[in-house]
């Protein structure tokens, strides 16, 4: 595909993704944005807001929960983007593991991808990332999911 051309899975996808933040009180008071939907990848951001930061934090960190939930967030969201139709079936987290590397201090940007997909079953990896104080994006958490699939439901 060309760089000028669009797949039109993917454009209805994200429309629906976006739709579903609206609509999901958390995933709003967030601001969570759908950056870019790819048939298994997906790309979400968190703007930094003091909301988030933990209490009495002396480099103004993000708290972990904040990670956590854009990991199992976009991982169900990459899933859904494999499913036939997007906006049908459902699917729930069976496993979440997070692991953090460093204090999150800025923009958030997590990248989850589809690693396997089954009849009832898919998987998927994420990296989580925001600008460190030297200026340079790094990780900050990584995550692994599991979740069952109905995708027909």
């Amino acid at each position: 595909m060309a760089d000028d051309e669009f797949d039109p899975l993917d454009e209805r996808a994200m429309e629906l993704l976006e739709a579903f933040i609206d609509r999901h009180g958390f995933l709003s008071w967030l601001n969570l944005e759908v950056v870019e939907v790819d048939s298994g990848r997906v790309v979400l951001t968190v703007p930094y807001d003091d909301k988030l930061v933990n209490p009495g934090s002396p480099i103004g960190s993000i708290h972990g929960g904040i990670a956590a939930t854009l990991i199992d967030t976009a991982s169900g969201f990459a899933l859904r983007s494999t499913f036939d139709d997007p906006s049908t079936g459902s699917l729930a987290t069976t496993d979440l593991n997070v692991t953090y590397l460093r204090p999150a201090t800025a923009d958030l940007r997590v990248e989850a991808e589809v690693l396997r997909t089954g009849g009832t079953m898919g998987y998927t990896d994420t990296i989580v990332s925001s600008v460190a104080p030297d200026g340079e994006e790094k990780t900050v958490a990584t995550g692994r999911t599991s979740f069952r699939l109905f995708p027909d439901r």
